[in-house]
């Protein structure tokens, strides 16, 4: 009897990935086996499940009918990075890592964006449009609280004090 490859995965869950499909085809009546690297003519690393070749068919319909519909892209401009710091001081970096900490701490998502081998351009931090409010709102919270607040989180005595 021929059989045919209906399915093939090398990811590493390409194991659990075989044993469901072979699974499904089974509840569906189809006679499925998986193979793997362990056999003659399986790549290492993969997981193949086969079917006779008259099943095929009817396995490759099964297989495509459960294959998930991706979520509709979000095209809003909500997504899009906007800009909530910018600096090309001397310690540019070291400012934009804090506000990426600072924001990431209020569960903002936030993309630092590097000059990279040019020193002449800013370092930014950047949100999606959605959160910029409230990313300006802890941004100039922390401002306005200063070192004061810094040290009383890290519990440390304030300066000038020993």
């Amino acid at each position: 009897m021929d059989w045919l490859t209906v399915f093939r995965g090398v990811d590493p869950g390409a194991r659990e990935q075989a044993l469901e499909v072979c699974e499904l085809l089974r509840e569906a009546g189809l006679t499925a086996e998986i193979h793997s690297a362990a056999e003659p003519g399986v790549a290492a690393g993969t997981y193949e499940v086969r079917v006779p070749a008259h099943e095929a068919e009817r396995a490759e319909q099964i297989l495509a009918s459960r294959e998930e519909t991706p979520e509709p892209l979000d095209t809003s401009h909500e997504l899009d990075l906007v800009t909530v710091f910018s600096s090309d001081a001397h310690n540019a970096e070291m400012q934009a890592s804090a506000v990426q900490s600072l924001l990431e701490a209020a569960g903002i998502p936030s993309l630092l964006v590097s000059p990279g081998p040019i020193p002449s351009l800013p370092y930014e931090v950047r949100v999606p449009r959605a959160h910029y409010d409230e990313a300006l709102r802890v941004i100039r919270e922390a401002e306005e609280a200063g070192s004061a607040a810094a040290e009383e989180a890290a519990d440390l005595p304030p300066e000038g004090e020993a």
